[in-house]
């Protein structure tokens, strides 16, 4: 036979809950939105400049999460240039260039910050 016993209630945790809905996460993601896109401009290969000044972000918002989309409009016969920078790419004439990959190593940082930032809203409430 279990038996379960408990004395008290849940008034500390809902009024947790209650801080941490509070929070607005939508105001740091929008932040870490803006850095992405420097960090992303800074690190984009330049040759025109035109793809590294495309980049955009977007925070979003639903029922099961949020977080940024970051994105980069220079399209180039219906192709991101973004897309063959980082995965290379075919030339005419039969050769290859070899993509780098920059997209990453510039977003771990902010990833981490976004971590860091996150977590000290939801270990403060």
């Amino acid at each position: 036979m279990i038996v379960f016993e408990h004395k008290g209630d849940f008034k500390g945790t809902e009024k947790y809950f209650k801080k941490l809905l509070k929070t607005d996460f939508l105001s740091i993601l929008d932040y870490y939105g803006h850095a992405g896109v420097d960090a992303l401009a800074s690190a984009t290969p330049v040759e025109s400049g035109i793809t590294a000044s495309s980049w955009s972000y977007e925070v979003y918002d639903n029922e099961e999460c949020c977080g940024i989309t970051w994105s980069n409009s220079n399209v180039v016969n219906g192709v991101p240039v973004v897309i063959m920078l980082q995965y290379g790419h075919a030339t005419r004439n039969g050769g290859f260039v070899e993509g780098q990959d920059f997209i990453n190593p510039a977003l771990q940082p902010i990833f981490d910050e976004i971590l860091e930032a996150v977590w000290r809203e939801v270990t403060r409430a």
